[in-house]
């Protein structure tokens, strides 16, 4: 009897024990959740309330400050947003002003490169009542006093002459991401097979869009085999073991115009237009440079220093494109130009006034 009541004390104190933890376990979730959600709910009510604050003001997640924010149209592939963004940088630090890109030129640069302007958000963009400033193509004086707080530069700038003097920032600003150096790199580095004197040329061919465009809307032409043969025989002559790495959404054309019997041309990266990070970093890679037409060739000798060759006056001298082009302000001082050949395209003026 003893040994049955000691039993039944033991079961009933065991039940209590658990059930007072079981309680104890209820009211810590039923705290935890409590607080949680308030929490919750006061990020929820802060991050609507800063983002719907007036435009104006300016206070909200994004950082953007009431002193006021500079952004510049996203307009083109890479070589022109890095133009704008370049000059974006430029204008706004020397006019004292805080600089932001939109979304669609983070989402096209940012994946290459460490780039350090923050984005403002499309919908906080949307809200901002910016004042349009138009550029031309070439530094101006008036661009040192640029009034306004909330500045959206316009047009189609990309000239070295708004960013040359800061030349340092705006390399560091294009530093590209480690796993895309590295590749590059890799790939330059099978290349160089048993050359010890290796000096790396990217070449770059612009044709696409432009084979009909140039001559049609421009009035110019774009580079021909007569002119790659002149800028690679420059190399050649330079330096002991050249090796030509060449990127072009022509490559086709390339490999049939370009002779390659000496065994140091290497027609490389992928042509891939909507996604030109692999072939852009390759040619910055390279010691030096031979570019015919683009932007995306101009950044590619501006990035890999060196000396670069482009092709120099291949538009009419009554070309529209000259309206809003200087060649000067394109190309770097130290560059060196070779003319084109216009022939094609006077000829056809001959025949027309015929």
């Amino acid at each position: 009897m003893n040994q049955l009541l000691t039993g039944n004390i033991s079961r009933k104190t065991f039940f209590l024990i658990y059930a007072f933890v079981a309680l104890l376990v209820l009211c810590f979730v039923f705290y935890y959740y409590h607080n949680t959600s308030q929490c919750t709910t006061a990020y929820s009510v802060h991050h609507i309330t800063s983002f719907h604050k007036e435009p104006n003001i300016l206070k909200n997640e994004l950082h953007i400050v009431a002193d006021g924010a500079w952004t510049v149209n996203s307009i083109g592939r890479l070589g022109n947003q890095m133009g704008e963004y370049a000059v974006l940088y430029a204008l706004a630090k020397l006019n004292g002003h805080p600089a932001y890109i939109l979304p669609s030129m983070f989402n096209r640069l940012a994946p290459i490169f460490k780039i350090s302007l923050p984005q403002v958000h499309e919908e906080v963009a949307n809200k901002i009542k910016w004042t349009t400033y138009w550029l031309h193509n070439w530094m101006s004086e008036e661009y040192k006093n640029i009034s306004g707080k909330y500045v959206r530069l316009g047009g189609y700038s990309w000239s070295w002459t708004f960013y040359h003097h800061i030349r340092d920032e705006i390399l560091r600003e294009f530093t590209f991401h480690d796993f895309i150096k590295e590749e590059a790199n890799l790939y330059l580095e099978t290349l160089k097979g048993s050359r010890k004197n290796v000096t790396y040329i990217g070449v770059h061919v612009r044709r696409g869009d432009y084979l009909t465009t140039m001559p049609i809307i421009s009035k110019g032409v774009v580079a021909d085999k007569g002119y790659l043969e002149k800028a690679m025989k420059y190399f050649r002559d330079k330096y002991e073991e050249p090796v030509f790495v060449v990127t072009s959404n022509g490559m086709q054309w390339c490999k049939k115009n370009i002779n390659s019997s000496r065994g140091d041309v290497y027609f490389s990266g992928d042509s891939n237009e909507t996604s030109p990070g692999k072939d852009f970093a390759l040619l910055a890679h390279c010691n030096h440079t031979i570019m015919t037409i683009g932007t995306f060739g101009i950044w590619a000798g501006y990035l890999a220093g060196g000396e670069v060759i482009y092709l120099d006056n291949y538009t009419l001298p009554d070309s529209p494109v000259l309206k809003r082009f200087h060649y000067d302000a394109a190309f770097l001082p130290e560059w060196i130009g070779i003319p084109a050949d216009l022939s094609p395209l006077l000829a056809k003026k001959t025949l027309t006034r015929e």
